[in-house]
């Protein structure tokens, strides 16, 4: 929770720093393609070494190096050296560090719970990381209303425990490592097994074009300022709206995991993305942004669940820290590239454009998946006779 709520916190700070600093949409939609470019790069690399190295050694690595570039991030506010260009050099390191550490940490759950449990623990998992989204954003936003470099402090201190209490993790069954050698063939593995299967295959691209199109989140700081007019205030509050509406409903699955009907309650689910997401894009009332944004985080918490719990539940162990990598970049691909875009297309059209065809878009990226993976729409449970066996 430290990792994800420091994590947050930089971003709010780090995308503000950079709109303050520029006025500039295409350079905001830039910091989120400075995250996404290591996840790209790195994706066969990072899945290997999380198939052959203590997955706690990883995380632990990474969080010190996150703290380390908060700190240095503190220092060049302090020095008023902080450029567009010294934010964009952080934020890819801060992207190569998140690109390690996501797959080592996601394949590190099944061997920490019973996997009896396993969903339950995913959901959460998953709440623990929504309350870290709920804390950043509202304590980045409430700080750097003061300074800058309250953020950025926390944020190393945070991340400086969260490494050491990785340090006390036991694990409920050790990994047995395969002696096999580093080749790009074992390294391709997690494409191969995630090509071959088409339910997963089909959940990770659909949330991959769906959320890459609706990715409106990353206009929050010209909502707040140009359009919204509240500030850093209220950029906080948006940021952490999402959040807020993914913390109940992935409480709400911790409490009654789903049993049945994943197909139709995964497009269903991202029919209700695209129609907030088109509400938030068109709203000029902050509670109306509000309660769309809460929507939003709701409804895309229900495909991360069910994506998540296919994934962990249905990879051989051996093979996890590969096809993790190959799931982190397609969330990656969804959430950071998705910034890109959305920068990108408000610099091009405007923001309230921007975000109602993204909008749009999500919805009729779900309908050609439909069509698409069949077997993905008819999914009835994860172990049920009408599931897609995998592995």
């Amino acid at each position: 929770m430290f990792t994800s709520t420091s994590f947050q916190m930089l971003s709010v700070a780090i995308g503000w720093q950079m709109y303050d600093l520029t006025h500039d949409a295409f350079s905001l939609g830039l910091v989120g393609l400075a995250q996404f470019i290591p996840m790209v790069l790195l994706t066969l690399v990072v899945g290997q070494v999380a198939d052959r190295v203590d997955r706690r050694k990883i995380v632990f690595i990474c969080q010190m190096v996150e703290a380390l570039i908060a700190g240095l991030l503190l220092y060049g506010n302090f020095a008023n050296w902080l450029s567009r260009e010294e934010i964009l050099i952080a934020a890819f390191i801060l992207g190569a560090c998140r690109s390690f550490e996501g797959p080592a940490s996601s394949a590190l759950l099944p061997q920490v719970v019973p996997k009896s449990i396993l969903q339950q623990a995913i959901s959460w998992s998953t709440s623990a990381g929504q309350t870290a989204q709920i804390l950043g954003p509202s304590l980045g936003g409430v700080l750097f209303s003061v300074g800058p470099a309250y953020v950025y402090a926390t944020s190393a201190i945070a991340l400086l425990l969260s490494s050491i209490l990785t340090i006390f993790i036991k694990l409920d069954s050790e990994f047995i490592r395969k002696a096999e050698p580093v080749t790009l063939r074992t390294m391709l593995m997690g494409l191969e097994f995630v090509y071959k299967h088409p339910i997963i295959l089909g959940t990770i691209s659909l949330d991959l074009f769906a959320v890459l199109l609706g990715g409106a989140t990353a206009l929050l700081p010209i909502y707040a300022q140009d359009i919204l007019h509240t500030g850093a205030w209220g950029l906080g509050l948006m940021r952490t709206a999402p959040a807020v509406g993914a913390l109940i409903m992935s409480l709400i699955l911790a409490y009654f995991p789903l049993k049945k009907s994943f197909g139709p309650i995964l497009f269903a689910a991202l029919g209700i993305f695209g129609l907030a997401t088109m509400l938030f894009a068109i709203s000029t009332n902050l509670v109306i942004s509000l309660i769309a944004l809460f929507i939003i985080g709701a409804s895309d918490v229900v495909s991360v669940v069910i994506r998540s719990s296919l994934v962990q539940l249905q990879t051989p162990d051996d093979m996890r820290g590969r096809v993790n990598a190959v799931n982190s970049l397609f969330i990656g691909t969804s959430n950071q590239l998705g910034e890109f875009e959305s920068g990108t297309m408000a610099g091009l059209m405007g923001a309230v454009p921007a975000a109602f065809v993204g909008g749009l878009g999500t919805i009729l990226v779900a309908g050609l998946w439909m069509y698409l993976f069949p077997s993905l729409r008819r999914i009835n449970s994860l172990s049920g006779d009408k599931t897609e066996k995998v592995g």
